[in-house]
């Protein structure tokens, strides 16, 4: 399939059930496909939770349907049997949904809502298409993978994960803003270096602790600091600087990571993408407690490409922080080489590679 494909328009409606919960990792590549969807005409439905993010991004957008799930575990636990039934009911819900609004197929990407998204298709024989951005693929994109009909993957790394898929590397769809030049639309002067500390969707306290510790010094170099502490922090307002802006989050994050010099962050596939579309330099920090460390794996390609340096949050301390981000700030050809590093790594063209599967997944469909 040619990079420079395009997505063609169906004759008719089609309708697709989008199975996306949890973090903005599944969700903004999710969203954003979706958007290129409709283009093509597709109706849209999507499978959620009703307890997690996807209750405050989809509505506003798509009918969002919810169903009683949780996640799996590997090992057998007193909680197994409990989990297997929430399973097996979700399961069902879906069958029945995806029978009765006449679906023509599935589209995941990846979580625990995938599962019974794909197990309810594949019961019905209807196509069923999973996206997985990371490095290393979650269980149930390792287990489940091989019935689906078709795997899109945001890296080449994950492909020797899953042998009995039908892979194709895709890329990971950011958000449609990330593709234009974006206003900041906040006060700072265009001449000054900018750090921007986002720690995803769910924030990062032990992270926002460590950047509040060293932005004196990295304040005194007349950088400013836009940091993004999540809703989660008890000591978000603790430190205070004319050029220091804090806030829970920012709408405008293609503006935000397009403007900066600089980007301290977890290293979830999502993130990393909109890293490299925005050409952004960065200090990625993992996410030590993510399932089988993959945000360590995903960092490590980001490194490898020279686009950023990675330290485990356990080795990291105020006094390495500090220095490495002065040391940069000093050194602006430094960040400038890194900023191409990680445009290199970018695939402007994911949200259309991605769509274009899973038209040719339905139309291959009698």
């Amino acid at each position: 399939m040619s990079n420079s494909a395009s997505v063609a328009v169906t004759e008719q409606p089609k309708c697709l059930l989008i199975a996306a919960s949890g973090t903005g990792g599944h969700l903004f590549p999710a969203l954003a496909v979706a958007e290129r969807l409709e283009a093509a005409q597709f109706q849209l439905e999507w499978l959620g939770v009703s307890n997690r993010l996807e209750t405050q991004l989809v509505p506003k957008k798509y009918p969002l349907r919810t169903v009683p799930i949780e996640g799996l575990q590997t090992r057998i636990g007193p909680q197994t049997p409990i989990l297997l039934g929430k399973l097996a009911v979700a399961v069902w819900q879906t069958r029945q949904l995806l029978k009765q609004g006449q679906f023509q197929g599935v589209l995941t990407t990846g979580g625990y809502i995938a599962a019974p998204a794909i197990l309810a298709a594949w019961s019905l024989g209807l196509p069923r298409v999973i996206h997985e951005s990371n490095a290393i693929p979650g269980k149930v994109t390792r287990w489940l993978s091989s019935i689906c009909t078709g795997v899109a993957l945001g890296v080449e790394d994950a492909v020797q994960y899953l042998p009995k898929a039908k892979t194709l590397v895709v890329g990971t769809p950011v958000r449609p803003a990330f593709l234009t030049p974006c206003e900041l639309g906040l006060p700072i002067p265009k001449e000054a270096l900018l750090i921007v500390v986002a720690g995803g969707s769910q924030g990062a306290v032990s992270v926002n602790k460590l950047v509040r510790t060293c932005a004196p010094a990295w304040l005194d170099t007349g950088a400013w600091i836009v940091h993004l502490t999540g809703t989660q922090d008890p000591e978000s307002q603790s430190f205070q600087h004319p050029h220091y802006l804090s806030m829970p989050f920012y709408d405008n994050m293609a503006g935000l990571l397009q403007r900066a010099n600089l980007a301290i962050s977890r290293a979830g596939a999502g993130t990393l993408s909109e890293l490299a579309i925005a050409s952004t330099p960065a200090l990625l920090i993992p996410y030590p407690y993510a399932a089988e460390d993959h945000q360590a794996y995903n960092a490590a390609a980001f490194a490898k490409a020279g686009a950023a340096q990675v330290y485990r949050q356990d080795e990291l301390t105020s006094e390495k922080l500090e220095q490495t981000v002065l040391n940069w700030l000093q050194n602006p050809q430094t960040l400038e080489e890194m900023a191409a590093k990680a445009y290199s790594l970018a695939v402007p063209d994911s949200t259309e590679r991605f769509a274009q599967l899973i038209l040719e997944q339905i139309e291959a469909t009698p």
